[in-house]
């Protein structure tokens, strides 16, 4: 697997324009703080819309609508755990939430993803942990299957991007 299939960059998510991006959402899927309120106001009151549709979804699992407004096709809204000290499944919630992203996005042919750090929020995840469960589940990822081509872990600020190039190189 050829390392730059899986890169890490610092960006507004909303602005990238890949195939598909990945919201880090609440069960409702009806927007809230941090990415998931920046990816539903950059999408327009569609995206909002079409959620209500969907039904809600269970921590470790995701579902897609349109991008709308966003550069990109595809939202995909994973639904990540909230930490409470790691011994309630917490890690293989979080990896599972980055499996069904990349499920969706294969499913739906993308060649590019990009995610954010989901879960490290308000739900209380530690950054440096859920940064090696994302290079992990991604590296495993790209190693078995051809799509997407490229993942890219997106970092809001300059301290989640020490974080996971941190994680990336720990993993190489």
């Amino acid at each position: 697997m050829s390392s730059e299939r899986l890169q890490v960059v610092q960006a507004d998510i909303t602005t990238l324009a890949v195939d598909a991006i990945v919201n880090a959402a609440n069960r409702s899927l009806l927007g809230g703080g941090g990415v998931d309120g920046a990816i539903h106001r950059a999408a327009g009151p569609d995206l909002l819309g079409e959620c209500r549709g969907l039904g809600g979804c269970p921590p470790g699992q995701a579902k897609l609508t349109g991008g709308h407004r966003l550069p990109a096709r595809f939202v995909i809204h994973a639904v990540g755990p909230v930490w409470n000290g790691g011994q309630q499944g917490e890690d293989e919630t979080l990896a599972s939430c980055y499996r069904a992203s990349l499920q969706l996005a294969e499913a739906h042919s993308c060649g590019s993803v990009a995610f954010p750090a989901i879960s490290t929020g308000i739900y209380g995840f530690p950054a440096d942990r859920a940064a090696a469960i994302a290079v992990a589940t991604c590296r495993a990822w790209l190693a078995a299957y051809d799509l997407p081509q490229t993942i890219t872990l997106v970092a809001f600020d300059a301290r989640s991007l020490m974080v996971l190039r941190s994680a990336l190189e720990k993993e190489a």
